[in-house]
This record gives structure tokens, C-alpha cells and sequence, in this order.
């Protein structure tokens, strides 16, 4: 008998993703049995680990299982388990409130088109909830393990507003999930039926999932009679990890749905490495690259990390030791011997045989991911375009695999038309002129901003390449990527370009400074202290003038970032370029009028730093310039 029964509304976000559901999901409907068997998987091997320290948790029960039962008369099809169990608070928790960090970036996403935020939902999870895809009422049942069987708890919902809460008898530990099927959905009645979904979804689980098979009558025979059968429970999955098998004896297919298991994902894998090693370590990892990134995948909260296992015993979920962050949407598992049972996450952070785990899994990564890059360059671009953001992490933050991580990378180029990032730095230096041991690039607030700059003018005249960046985080990246296969890394907005100048070239560029020595002191006077310094341009070839940073202060992107940041920057002062071949500048050398000079020289100055900077720290100044200008030459 029930008592102490109570109503809850849930959570804002909870009853968005029921009404999403059971229309984007409804063309793949049979994966809500995927989902709910995989729970109970899980919820068994929380409970294996946990009888590590307490068998007493097992309670007389240590065999593990799911079982499936239908009740054709009642509508009805049931999940159940004896794993870890929920108690009165948990089933509040788990099944009322989505707790997962990024919740409300994942909503605003959602476009209403029903193709589309299936996808989305699918890399959000839906887990327990899928069970109202086919269902129009839900109940649970659940006790958790050492619990009495006083305390047994019962949930109930349509997958509306609201669900209920009672305090119920239960005499098996785990969790009953209660189906009442629909009308149009009594197809999930049938045994056939069930048991060809869970040998397409389920049958890489490690626990059986058991069904109900009726006995045999009794039968007459070549003139034997047959005796009957009882009814029993049987396995209808293989119930073997899926990793500790020959790679040869696992198909394509089982290895995308283990993927889907372990993931919550609905998309098949990209990707996928398996290996098995021994000798001085004994380990077991199967590690997947993602098809979409995750939507919450720059959320510094968000947990991520491998399913560590500890000889085929289940440990911990996303454990974040073995995994680079710049890594972290690598999914998959690892299985070690070395390692002990009773291992913390505080013990992992510190062993010896974690970070030599951890060396070992970034390398195999790496390697996977080098090895699509040079067979497969439209999946390699593809995986580009969801996670290159995330790789470029990788220089800084890991310094010994510096160079493989720059290997992968991808950029825009001059040498293309379009702003798809396509070129890797062995593109770019294949490409590279006779004698050229630079690699030139451009950080930008956009792609069109970065190919426009007036800084690329020389270079793009001399035919040499140039790395066109626009990502916030391009700036982070060049300033700890120096270097790749010996060639230095230069930003053409900073300091001289070192072009490969002739004695020649450098003699005209000395004699021409001296010349117009009275025009780059008027032009100094004028701005004052607004620059470092005036110098005429090696760089221009049709743009008045520019301005560029010196070699050793932060570049203007780098200022930018931290202030967005909110972080105190120093007070950098650009160079002021030049072009003595530019009409405008050559007829400034003979403006008499100082006033209007010194109005002529904010606006050059003005127009270089809205080309290299994007904004103006006064636009309205710039406007009242450039007006005050256009009345003179009126008159």
C-alpha cells in the first residue's frame, strides 16, 4: 500500500524536452528500448563496484540482469534491473530535473524543424525520458540497494505537467520501468519483436538481458512422446564486453552501437580505435571520435572523460585522467589491469601508471586522427569543422606532442578563394617559395577582414602564402604554436617583414627614409603620443598607410581578447606605416597648412587602425574628421 504520496511539476526544461520528443523522435521510435536498457546496465554496474567495498550490498543477489516482461492484457511492457537502485530523493532528482550544465544553450538551438532538433536531441541524451516516445503513461519503481523494503518508492507520469511521488512496499532491490503502451504502439508487445531490437542495440551489453520463453507442450514424436517444458528466463543478447573480443569477431555495426551505448548518442561514430595491449602495462581501450560536437562543448563545467574499467569491473564514469582537455570529446572506454579496485579519482590524479595511460591514449588519438587526415580528407574535414576549435588548444597545452597536434591543424590561406579552414602547415610549406623559411599568417576579427588587410599587399604581389585566422582563439594559439618542421612562425602585422630583401632593397628603403625624414617627424608631431613610432612601409603596395605592432609587444588581438576577457592589458602603441608610393601620402609631403596636416594625419591614422583593429575607441571622432575634411575640399 502506498502512503505518503506527493506531486511535483517538472522542471521548465523537462517538459520542453517531452513535447520535442515525441514528435522529432518519432521516425526512430525503438530506440527508447535502446535507452532503457542501457540505464539499467549502467545502474548494474554501479552496483558491482560498490559491492567491492560492501558484497553485503548484493544482498543474496549477485547475478545481474535486465529483464523485459510484456502484458498483453494491461498494454504493458517492463525494463527491470537489480542494479544500484534510487531512493525517494534520487527518483525526485533524477527523473524530475535535467542536470546536465548547458541546458539552456542546448534549447535555444532547437529550430522547430523536426530532422534537426532530432539530431540535437540525440547529442543531448534523452536517457530515461525516451520511454514517452512510445508510452502515454510511465510508471518506475525503485529501491536502492541496502535500502528496506519499506522504502521502496513509486513514479508515475503522462509526460505532461507534472508526475507523483509515493512511498511503496518493495521486495527486490533495483528499478521496474513500467510502459503503458499506446494504442499504435503495441507492436512493442511482441517477443519477436523486442528481441531483434535488443540484438541490434543491446547485444554488446556485459550483463544478460533476459526474456520470458514459454515451455513446449507435450508432444508426440516418431512415436516417442515428448515430455513438456517449463517456461524460463533466457538470455537474448550475447552478455560479453564488447572490448575484451577479437577485433575481428566485432562488425561495423556492433561497434557503432556500442558507440551509441556508451554516448548517448544517436549518430554513428566517426571514427574508432581498438586495442588490446600487454607486456609491461595490460590494457584494453576502445576510444571514438565523435560526428557532431557536443553542444555544451566549450562549457568548462561540462564532465568529460573515458569509462575507466579496472579488470572488466565498472569504475567510474568520465574519467577526465586520461584524456587531454584539448581531447575531451574523444568518447570510449578504458579497461586496465594495473590499476587497483578501490581506485579514487584523488589516486588517479597522482599514479604513475595514469599518466603513462594517459601518454599512451592521447598518442593513439592523435595517431587516428592523422591517419584519416591522409586517407580519408573529406571525413578528416568533417571532423575539422565540428572539433578543429578544440584541437587548436592542443600547443599550449601540451608540449610534447606540439608538433603532431600542428600536423593536424587546418587554416584559410590566401592560396584559396573560400574561408573554409582546408590547409595544413605541410600544405602551406609544399607551396612555399625557393629559399622562403617563414611562415607567414594573420590574426582577424573575421576571415574577410584578415584577406582585405592591407598588411597582405606585399606578400600577396611577391606570390607568398598567407594563414588567414579568424577564431577568437587563433591569437592563444600563435602565441605558444612558434614554430613547425623548423620554420618560424610570423605575423605580418607585427614588427618588419623579413621578406628575403636584397642588399639592394634595404640600400633604397635607408636612402628613402632619409628623404622624406621631415614628412615621418611632421607625421609624429601631429599624432604625439597616439604611436610608438612613424617609419615608411615595406609591406604597402596601394593602401595610404597601416599600422603594426612591434615585434615584442602584444599584438592588437591579443589586447582585444584579454580585455573581453576583463583582464588588465598594458598600454601598446602601434608603429605608423607609410606608403610614399600612395597619391595621397605623396601630395600630404606638400601640404603647407599644419592644421589641416595634422587633420589629414589622425584620419590616415584613423582609417589604418579601423583596418587592422575593426573598431575605433571614438568612431564619432573619426566621423567629425572625415566631414571637417570633406568641407575643405568642398570649398
Amino acid at each position: 500500500m502506498s502512503v505518503q504520496q506527493e506531486t511535483h511539476g517538472f522542471q521548465t526544461e523537462v517538459s520542453q524536452l517531452l513535447k520535442l520528443m515525441t514528435h522529432s523522435l518519432y521516425s526512430n521510435k525503438e530506440i527508447f528500448l535502446r535507452e532503457l536498457v542501457s540505464n539499467a546496465a549502467d545502474a548494474a554496474d554501479k552496483l558491482r563496484y560498490k559491492a567491492l567495498s560492501d558484497a553485503g550490498l548484493y544482498d543474496g543477489d549477485g547475478e545481474l540482469k535486465v529483464r523485459l516482461s510484456v502484458d498483453t492484457t494491461a498494454g504493458t511492457l517492463t525494463i527491470s534491473d537489480n542494479g544500484i537502485g534510487m531512493s525517494r530523493d534520487e527518483v525526485i532528482e533524477h527523473l524530475g530535473t535535467i542536470a546536465k550544465s548547458g541546458t539552456a544553450d542546448f534549447f535555444s538551438q532547437l529550430s522547430g524543424d523536426s530532422a534537426k532538433d532530432s539530431q540535437l536531441i540525440g547529442q543531448f541524451g534523452v536517457g530515461f525520458y525516451s520511454a514517452f516516445i512510445v508510452a502515454d503513461k510511465v510508471t518506475v519503481r525503485s529501491r536502492g540497494a541496502s535500502q528496506a523494503v519499506s522504502d521502496g518508492v513509486e513514479w508515475q507520469s503522462r509526460g505532461e505537467g507534472d508526475f507523483t511521488v509515493a512511498t511503496i512496499d518493495k521486495p527486490q532491490r533495483g528499478t521496474d520501468i513500467i510502459l503503458h503502451l499506446r494504442d499504435d504502439e503495441k507492436e512493442f508487445l511482441d517477443g519477436q519483436r523486442l528481441q531483434s531490437i535488443i540484438g541490434k542495440y543491446s547485444d554488446h551489453i556485459s550483463i544478460p538481458v533476459e526474456m520470458w520463453q514459454d515451455g513446449e507442450p507435450e508432444r508426440e514424436q516418431d512415436g516417442e512422446t515428448i515430455a513438456a517444458t517449463e517456461g524460463q528466463w533466457q538470455a537474448v543478447n550475447k552478455a560479453t564486453a564488447l572490448w575484451t573480443r577479437g577485433k575481428s569477431d566485432i562488425s561495423e555495426q556492433e561497434y557503432q552501437e556500442f558507440y551509441k551505448h556508451i554516448a548517448h548518442d544517436f549518430e554513428d561514430p566517426l571514427a574508432w580505435v581498438h586495442n588490446k595491449v600487454e607486456g609491461k602495462q595490460e590494457y584494453t581501450s576502445l576510444l571514438y571520435i565523435p560526428s557532431r560536437a557536443p553542444f555544451d562543448m566549450f562549457n568548462r563545467d561540462r564532465q568529460h572523460g573515458l569509462k575507466l574499467y579496472v579488470q572488466r569491473v565498472f569504475i567510474m564514469d568520465d574519467a577526465e585522467q586520461f584524456m587531454p582537455q584539448y581531447l575531451r570529446f574523444v568518447r570510449g572506454l578504458l579497461d586496465s589491469n594495473d590499476l587497483p579496485l578501490n581506485v579514487s579519482r584523488e589516486i588517479l590524479q597522482d599514479n604513475k601508471v595514469t599518466q603513462s595511460l594517459r601518454s599512451a591514449m592521447t598518442k593513439r588519438v592523435l595517431t587516428m586522427l592523422e591517419r584519416m587526415a591522409k586517407n580519408d580528407a573529406d571525413k578528416y574535414q568533417k571532423f575539422w569543422n565540428e572539433f578543429g576549435n578544440v584541437l587548436k588548444e592542443g600547443p599550449a597545452e601540451d608540449y610534447s606532442n606540439r608538433e603532431a597536434v600542428a600536423k593536424l591543424l587546418r587554416f584559410a590561406s590566401t592560396h584559396t578563394d573560400s574561408d573554409a579552414q582546408t590547409v595544413s602547415l605541410t600544405d602551406y610549406l609544399e607551396r612555399a617559395k625557393e629559399g622562403q623559411d617563414k611562415i607567414y599568417y594573420i590574426v582577424a576579427d573575421s576571415y574577410q577582414a584578415a584577406k582585405n588587410s592591407p598588411h597582405l599587399e606585399l606578400l600577396r604581389k611577391k606570390g607568398i602564402e598567407v594563414l588567414l585566422m579568424s577564431e577568437r582563439i587563433d591569437e592563444w594559439l600563435m602565441n605558444h604554436l612558434t614554430e613547425f618542421d623548423g620554420k618560424q612562425f610570423i605575423s605580418v602585422t607585427q614588427g618588419d617583414l623579413q621578406l628575403g630583401d636584397s642588399e639592394e632593397e634595404k640600400a633604397e628603403l635607408e636612402k628613402a627614409t632619409q628623404e622624406h625624414e621631415g614628412l615621418l617627424s611632421r607625421f609624429k608631431d601631429a599624432l604625439g603620443d597616439k604611436v610608438k613610432e612613424v617609419k615608411l612601409s615595406q609591406r604597402l603596395t596601394d593602401s595610404p598607410s597601416c599600422i603594426v605592432t612591434s615585434e615584442h609587444d602584444m599584438s592588437s588581438q591579443m589586447v582585444k581578447m584579454m580585455k573581453a576577457m576583463g583582464q588588465p592589458v598594458p598600454e601598446v602603441k602601434p608603429v605608423f606605416e607609410l606608403n610614399m608610393e600612395h597619391p595621397l601620402v605623396a601630395k600630404l609631403e606638400q601640404e603647407q597648412d599644419e592644421a589641416r596636416f595634422g587633420k589629414w594625419a589622425e584620419l590616415l591614422l584613423s582609417q589604418a587602425m579601423l583596418a587592422e583593429r575593426g573598431s575605433l575607441e571614438d568612431p564619432s571622432e573619426f566621423v567629425t574628421q572625415l566631414n571637417s575634411l570633406w568641407l575643405e575640399l568642398s570649398k
